[in-house]
């Protein structure tokens, strides 16, 4: 897959609007009753980072940006302000934030997950786009070193411990995200006087499966 290590400006992503959509098929039947399935085990996040723009140098920033991704071809980071870390916004990540395992003596490779929680129900959500330096770790509630205990692909969002968890243990981790993105247009349709009449240009962008 075509994919750039590079993360969209964040100070222009901060105003963008978006979030996680899902993919529900409603049948509903004779008796008035409903079924309902889903296709996706997935949410997929959407964003219109038009909106983020506020000078006519953030829209230069934008088309510099969209160019060297050319388009929709080259997937890209994207900073989503309002959910980028394992913990609540107004804490600092910790190792014990997400549970993403338990150890079997065996296994050594993890992917980092971070889990949303609603009364009994949950839902693990895979993290392919950590950033870097930010990944912390622990087994059995104590908190490991990174480079020493264990290393991390930002990459993958695959941590590889040095030592194999034992039976039964818990394997938690803490983390700052990026979501994996492209452009979902082609073009990019911008006016001067339109901008500075306080019109922003739609740019829309949506998650990529990785």
């Amino acid at each position: 897959m075509n994919f750039h290590e590079i993360r969209f400006p964040a100070n222009l992503s901060f105003g963008s609007v978006g979030g996680p959509e899902r993919r529900t098929e409603v049948v509903t039947l004779a008796n008035g009753f409903e079924e309902r399935n889903t296709p996706w085990a997935h949410s997929r996040r959407r964003y219109d980072a038009g909106l983020g723009m506020r000078s006519l140098d953030d829209i230069e920033t934008l088309i510099a940006f969209f160019e060297a991704r050319r388009g929709q071809l080259h997937g890209f980071r994207w900073k989503d302000w309002s959910d980028y870390k394992s913990s609540p916004p107004s804490r600092v990540p910790g190792f014990r934030d997400c549970v993403i395992g338990a150890g079997d003596g065996q296994r050594r490779d993890f992917q980092i997950v971070k889990l949303y929680r609603s009364g009994a129900e949950s839902y693990a959500r895979p993290i392919a786009k950590p950033v870097a330096g930010s990944v912390l770790a622990g087994v059995d509630g104590s908190e490991l070193v990174a480079g020493v205990h264990f290393e991390v692909d930002a990459t993958t969002g695959m941590i590889t411990f040095t030592d194999a968890p034992d039976p039964g243990v818990e394997v938690s981790a803490g983390f700052e995200f990026d979501v994996p993105v492209r452009f979902d247009t082609d073009s990019i349709r911008t006016s001067v006087a339109s901008f500075k009449a306080g019109e922003a240009p739609s740019v829309p962008v949506v998650e990529i499966r990785l």
